[in-house]
């Protein structure tokens, strides 16, 4: 069949630059079917497309005969051309196989005006993928020089919105320009402010269904500066209100409750059912008067504030110094003499010694926890020829350490302060975190860190006595609250617990006292008749799917599925149980301020340094729920 050469088509092919065109040709016959001629042997196919004349040309066989005329070099080059487009192909399969539910929700949410192509397991885009190493490496390259030139910390590549920000100019295309110092430090600024107001107004509603706490702390600045920080807590995350400059008005009682109350009356006096603040007199007293002002709204500590209180005093307990200043000799010895680290480093299972922090209490119980986990690490160490030779073991300080390290009472007086401040410790994580309310905890965990202490002397309470005056000195002047005894006893993890229940009758006074509080509960002779309900596991409460979960579930959630038969109580209990019981997310916001207010930005006027806390903090809280979001309905 005579065929007719088609040079306009071939042409528009060519343009792709595919090689392999230079050794065959598309044809096309009367009927107009396309063809492709072998410009070696002159042999025409009609079928399969470029691939299989490629196939002719490499000498592939089964699809098509091979090209007997063709050159060596020639049917290398389309072997290995016909190898690079299979392992692009099985790339491209790959990633379209490990889409994960969790990038369909992030495409669905992003609700961009382009193709998201740059998420985890996303199809990438065929210009992406044709792309060359070169054209790649060049673009990484433009964005390292910016790095490198503006001294951008690396971890801001680990933002969410770093990908996002490349994305956006992608779609612009060549040409963008970025926005001027003037529009990125007053219009940009303002628009993100705007937008994330709508991300705290949005919480509005869960702040009315849950009720909220305010936080509030007092920092100052490198420009010595007073400033105090407001952030709402519920169960959806933290937000970040405002910051108050305060450093020209006088910080005592009345002057704090009257700007407790501005924010009080942003947020809503209904939605607030406490504020908390640090242990400060000033703050206390504030309190004090913002509950005598709106009934509704309690005061309370931060607990996290106060637990490290308790460690501060029991580490200035003598015994307990002289402890902590063996195990520093200890840690200094170690690292401060490099063949000596070495040395333990290369043991099997060995893991860094934690040292203590200059303001951290913990950290001194952390670091005599981890001195003693390396017991026979240190003990294989000065017992070892390598160290008995060395002239370290013949100074003071190398003498001394020997001495404590084959000390027995030392070992034993750690494993001691240990177990002593294990539950305590135990205890601030669960109030310092931020994703789970912890309000219900409180009162549990310091009744058994006292319970915890008395069984280890055996109810020796001359051995016991110096630990647990102190927690009960705390106990008694801050954490006695009614609104944490009453969040106690609607905690249903603790409420079956018979074994472990406290009896104590300040715990029903503490509900008894909020309930009738007609503020805080509407019909409170209905809430009590329905307490009995809840503590008997009458009704709803005696479901076995009730009583089972009760110490699995979250108490704000449990008493959503499971309080139908106790309405009253059933509102109050998600009030109280939805609230955190320490100001933490107040002091963590200070590491934003630091990185934004530094040395050489200390000339920011307080609106603009509020502003960027405002849109950084806010846009870190969307981020975070977001991703609960995600988690959880990737496991459901």
């Amino acid at each position: 069949m005579e065929g007719v050469d088609s040079t306009n088509i071939s042409a528009q092919v060519r343009e792709k630059n595919d090689p392999g065109w230079e050794h065959f040709s598309l044809i096309q016959d009367a009927s107009g079917k396309k063809k492709y001629k072998c410009l070696h042997c002159g042999t025409i196919y009609s079928g399969g497309g470029i691939n299989r004349m490629k196939q002719h040309l490499a000498g592939v066989k089964g699809n098509i005969g091979a090209c007997k005329k063709v050159a060596h070099d020639i049917r290398h080059q389309m072997q290995e051309n016909l190898k690079g487009i299979s392992e692009k192909k099985q790339e491209v399969q790959e990633s379209r196989e490990n889409i994960s539910i969790y990038d369909d929700h992030i495409i669905e949410e992003e609700n961009s005006y382009f193709a998201p192509r740059t998420s985890s397991g996303s199809q990438p885009s065929i210009k992406s993928v044709l792309a060359s190493k070169q054209v790649v490496h060049r673009a990484d390259m433009a964005v390292a020089r910016w790095f490198y030139d503006s001294c951008i910390p690396m971890n801001a590549l680990n933002s969410v919105y770093a990908q996002k920000a490349i994305d956006a100019i992608a779609a612009i295309g060549p040409g963008y320009k970025l926005p001027t110092y003037y529009m990125m430090r007053v219009n940009l600024l303002r628009d993100c402010r705007e937008e994330c107001k709508l991300l705290v107004e949005a919480h509005r509603n869960s702040w009315k269904e849950t009720g909220c706490t305010l936080m509030a702390d007092g920092w100052t600045d490198v420009r010595s500066r007073t400033l105090i920080n407001f952030l709402i807590y519920c169960p959806r995350g933290l937000s970040f209100l405002k910051s108050v400059d305060a450093t020209d008005i006088k910080k005592d009682a009345n002057t704090l409750c009257e700007l407790f109350s501005e924010v009080v009356e942003w947020v809503g006096v209904a939605n607030i059912v406490q504020i908390v603040t640090d242990n400060a007199a000033n703050y206390k007293k504030a309190g004090a008067l913002l509950h005598e002002k709106f009934a509704n709204i309690y005061w309370s500590p931060c607990a996290a504030h106060c637990l490290n209180l308790i460690l501060k005093e029991i580490c200035s307990l003598s015994h307990v110094k002289d402890l902590a200043t063996k195990a520093s000799k200890l840690t200094i010895l170690v690292y401060n003499h490099i063949f000596l680290l070495s040395w333990l480093r290369k043991r099997e299972g060995w893991k860094e010694i934690v040292r203590p922090g200059a303001t951290r209490f913990a950290t001194t119980f952390i670091t005599l926890k981890s001195v003693h986990d390396h017991k026979h690490d240190l003990q294989a160490l000065i017992t070892s020829k390598y160290y008995s030779d060395s002239k370290l073991a013949k100074t003071v300080k190398g003498k001394e350490a020997t001495s404590i390290i084959l000390d027995n009472k030392f070992w034993t007086s750690c494993l001691i302060m240990t177990k002593i401040s294990g539950p305590i410790i135990r205890l601030l994580r669960i109030v310092d975190a931020d994703e789970k309310p912890s309000l219900g905890y409180v009162y549990d965990g310091l009744y058994r860190v006292r319970k915890a202490i008395k069984n280890l002397f055996k109810d020796n309470k001359r051995l016991y006595k110096p630990y647990t005056s102190i927690i009960k000195s705390r106990w008694d002047s801050q954490f006695r609250q009614g609104i944490h005894s009453a969040a106690y006893f609607l905690n249903p993890t603790f409420q079956y617990d018979r074994d472990n229940y406290c009896q104590k009758p300040e715990v029903m006074q503490g509900l008894i006292e909020l309930i009738g509080n007609k503020e805080v509960c509407s019909k409170p002779k209905d809430a009590m008749m329905e307490v009995r309900l809840f503590r008997d596991q009458l009704e709803s409460f005696g479901k076995p799917l009730a009583i089972k979960l009760a110490t699995e579930m979250q108490p704000d959630e449990w008493w959503r599925m499971f309080g139908s038969s106790a309405p009253q109580l059933q509102k109050l209990a998600i009030r109280i149980l939805s609230q955190t019981s320490s100001s933490s997310g107040c002091e963590r916001n200070w590491s934003v301020f630091e990185k934004i207010h530094t040395k050489r930005r200390n000339r920011l006027e307080h609106q603009r340094l509020n502003d960027l806390v405002y849109v950084r903090y806010n846009l870190n809280m969307r981020n975070r729920y977001d991703f609960h979001l995600i988690t959880l309905k990737f496991i459901f």
